[in-house]
This record gives C-alpha cells, structure tokens and sequence, in this order.
C-alpha cells in the first residue's frame, strides 16, 4: 500500500511537471505570436488615421500653398487629372478622395500628404518624356496612399503626441514646416519604398501602361543624381534609384502586355508647352 501510494505519488508530480512545460511553451508560443503582430499600425495609424489624417492633411495643405504657386492652368491639370483617373479607375482605388495639387517649383519632387493630398511638381513633370514616366511616379505616390505609409512615417519620425497636438491647436509655423519635410525631403523605410515601386508597377500593368517607362524615370534621376542639383529633392529622398528601376523591370519581364495612350499627341504637346 505505502508503495502504491509512493507510486502515485511520483506519478502526480511527473503529470504537473509536464502540464506545467505545456503551459509554459503554450505561454511562449502565445507572447511570439503577439509580438510578431504590427500593434503599432493596427493600434495607433488606423486610429490616428480615423480620428486626425484629416485635420492633419488639411493643417499641411493649408501652410503649403502659402509656400509655394499652385498651378490653375488647365492645360496642365486636365491631362494629370486623365491619368491618375486611369489609373485609379483600373485598380479600384476612389479617384474622387485623391486631391491633386500641381505646384510651381524647378525641385524634382511629388510626394503624398495625409489624407490622399498629391502634390506635383513642374519641375518633375518637365523631366517627363511622355505620360507612363508620370504615371509611375503617380502610382507609386498612390501606393503610399493606399498602403497607408505617409501616417506610419509621420509617426514613427515626429510621434504620435506631437501629432495629436498639432490637430488641436498645439502646433506652430516651425513645427508644421520640419513635419513637412519629413514626407518631401527625407527617405521612407526601405521595405516601404520597394512595396510602392512594385505596386506602382502592378498599377501601371492594370492600367495598361508600359511599367519600363517608370524604371526609365528611376534611371533618369539617378543619372541626374551625382551632379549634386539642390533642386533635384526627389532623388535624395529615394536612394538606391538604379536598383529601384532595375526591379521594376524585371516584375513579371516575360509577360506580353497591351500597351494604351491616355492623353492624345496633341493634348502632351500642349501639355509640355505650358509647362515651359
């Protein structure tokens, strides 16, 4: 009988020795699980997106046009207007909540400001040789936009706080100023930049444009870049632009593809000539 009990009692203490290392690799399993999930974005960009991309979008717009000319010539605007409709209209993304603002300014730039702002510069738009060169600097604007990446920089390189301040008063010239050059003149994490090169190259597939137009855009800045130009904004913000364009135009190489224009000959020549 004692050995029977002894027995048993061994027994007991093998069974909550071995509960107990479930239990544990349970615990571990669930605390690795939680911490490979993004509650940064989930948690804080979609409520922040909710609750201030608007009044944020709007705080920014309203200090950049005091900055700079916004263009009103529609021989310029209608034309960007047919080809971001293009594109939007062949990826399911709402046209009609993108507001477009070309600005006047020699820097090479085009940048997403929150709440679907697109601004544009001429100076970009004057190095374009035809619409697909645009086109692939939309769409991979677009692709910040949609990827929700312009909240998630503004974030992580100014803070949630800070921001929530600027929505309700708490803000100043200075501060409105140094958070916009956070999204014109300074690079998006890496990983950020190749899912909107290649989601701006699936668009342009969508859309029926040549995707190699967008890598020749990449390569033509990178070309431009070693002159050190101080107006040439776009380029030092997106490093590493050769390999970008490279990328591009190795995504799905071998696919035939139908290849459509946009805008008429007559509606770029035009469209270039009022530009210059």
């Amino acid at each position: 009988m004692e050995l029977s009990l002894t027995t048993y009692a061994k027994n007991s203490m093998k069974k909550l020795i071995t509960q107990g290392f479930i239990l544990f690799g349970l615990f571990f399993l669930l605390w690795f699980a939680l911490s490979r999930i993004d509650w940064f974005t989930i948690l804080k960009v979609d409520w922040v997106s909710q609750k201030t991309e608007e009044k944020l979008g709007n705080l920014y717009w309203d200090f950049f046009q005091g900055e700079k000319k916004v263009v009103i010539e529609k021989k310029i605007i209608q034309p960007i207007d047919s080809l971001i409709n293009r594109i939007c209209s062949k990826n399911g993304i709402d046209s009609k909540k993108i507001k477009v603002h070309i600005v006047t300014s020699e820097e090479i730039n085009a940048f997403a400001l929150p709440n679907r702002h697109l601004v544009i510069y001429t100076g970009l738009l004057k190095i374009a040789d035809n619409e697909s060169e645009i086109c692939g600097i939309i769409g991979h604007e677009l692709a910040h936009m949609e990827k929700n990446h312009v909240m998630k920089k503004l974030i992580k390189e100014i803070g949630l706080t800070t921001l929530l301040a600027s929505t309700t008063g708490g803000n100043s010239g200075a501060f409105i100023k140094e958070s916009i050059k956070v999204l014109t003149s300074s690079a998006y994490d890496r990983n950020l930049e190749n899912e909107a090169d290649m989601l701006a190259t699936k668009y342009m597939i969508n859309a029926q444009l040549d995707p190699s137009n967008y890598a020749t855009i990449l390569n033509k800045l990178a070309e431009i870049e070693p002159d050190l130009n101080k107006k040439l904004t776009l380029i030092n913000s997106h490093p590493d632009t050769y390999s970008r364009g490279e990328k591009v135009l190795n995504y799905k190489v071998n696919e035939k593809r139908k290849i459509v224009s946009i805008l008429s000959s007559t509606t770029w020549s035009n469209f270039k000539e009022a530009l210059n």
